[in-house]
């Protein structure tokens, strides 16, 4: 579990976000426990592509490893179709006991499409038990003021969004190639999930969600990987919009727009029976191999049967890809399925090396776990 540097640094937080809570500079917002989490088993898990940076028409059913993929079913409509952009969105259904829980892990880049995919795809926003958000990069939480617009009275009258911490409501840009020059990347605004009566809950620490799910919380850099050159962050809180990185940074930060570290993207994570692991990366920019580690450390348990989601290797050099890749193999997982970022050339790769293990998925397909 973490250290006890990392616990004092959280419950500094903590109470740094009461303070801001209480004067107003921000609503419905909860912190996730410090105490060590008991992680729960599914019997079942099926993952259900809403949206993926690909879309394959002739996309064919595969199966590994105790692990199943299915393409979407073709519509009524010959006139509508599935549609792909940058980002991703991943609805997850786990039976446990008898029971069922629903959750949503990202929500793409635009409300067009994921609102359109949903209904494709066939899932029931009423069915869901709580909202999950990996990181703040728009093409993760572009669509979810849509959703929420369209959706919000079919939820849970008490839903909660479990964000991995502050760090995801940062502001962020991206750099041009004009030095020291911005373009925004957008903001995760939790005004407007407020206004929607939508609690965030902050996942700093490892968190168990809808009693069927964990989150890895704040991931330990501990392998060969890096960082890629991608977004800027703003530390910074404007009008209640931004983020409060007082109770993590130093007081010099305020307001500094410094290459983004990703300090609170977090992975969620499920221990399926007699299977092991599934840990969903949905970008992995802290490093795919840390996120697995990070699942393994605070649940306890090695054995890893999937590791699912995006990747982030796309921009990745080539020794460092064959190096980021030969770790991922000592980690022995049964499949590894690569969506969003992961990239051609990391599906490439982990074929080389890692052979039948490695599935490629596309959008709308189903992927199950625990058959």
């Amino acid at each position: 579990m973490a250290s006890d540097l990392d616990r004092r640094d959280f419950l500094k937080g903590s109470a740094a976000l009461a303070g801001a809570a209480a004067t107003g500079a921000f609503t419905c917002v909860e912190v996730a426990s410090a105490a060590p989490i008991a992680v729960p088993t599914v019997d079942k898990l099926q993952i259900k592509v809403l949206v993926d940076s690909s879309f394959d028409a002739f996309f064919k059913p595969k199966q590994a490893g105790g692990v199943s993929i299915a393409p979407a079913a073709r519509g009524a409509d010959y006139q509508r179709s599935l549609h792909n952009e940058w980002g991703l969105s991943l609805w997850l259904e786990s039976q446990a006991a008898g029971a069922q829980r629903t959750l949503m892990l990202d929500y793409g880049y635009t409300p067009d499409v994921l609102l359109n995919n949903m209904e494709l795809v066939g899932v029931d926003p009423s069915k869901l038990d709580g909202l999950i958000v990996s990181h703040g990069h728009y093409d993760h939480f572009g669509g979810l003021t849509g959703f929420l617009d369209k959706f919000r009275d079919k939820l849970p009258a008490d839903v909660k969004l479990y964000a991995g911490g502050e760090d995801n409501f940062c502001h962020r840009v991206a750099a041009t190639p004009t030095k020291g020059q911005f373009t925004d990347f957008g903001t995760l605004d939790r005004r407007k999930l407020a206004a929607q009566r939508v609690t965030t809950v902050l996942c700093e620490q490892p968190t168990v969600i809808a009693g069927h799910a964990f989150t890895t919380g704040k991931i330990t850099r501990r392998s060969i990987e890096r960082i890629l050159p991608q977004t800027w962050v703003e530390f910074s809180m404007k009008d209640g919009l931004g983020c409060n990185a007082s109770h993590y940074l130093p007081a010099e930060m305020e307001g500094k727009i410094v290459p983004d570290e990703h300090i609170h993207e977090h992975a969620t994570c499920f221990n399926v029976k007699d299977f092991g692991l599934v840990v969903i990366s949905s970008c992995g920019h802290v490093g795919i191999v840390n996120s697995v580690k990070q699942a393994q450390e605070v649940s306890g348990i090695q054995k890893v049967h999937a590791i699912v989601g995006g990747f982030h290797l796309g921009p990745a050099p080539t020794d460092y890809l064959k190096e980021v890749v030969a770790e991922v193999k000592k980690l022995e997982p049964d499949v590894v399925i690569p969506m969003h970022c992961s990239g051609l050339n990391f599906v490439q790769e982990a074929t080389a090396q890692m052979g039948d293990k490695v599935l490629v998925t596309t959008t709308g397909s189903r992927l199950s776990f625990g058959l």
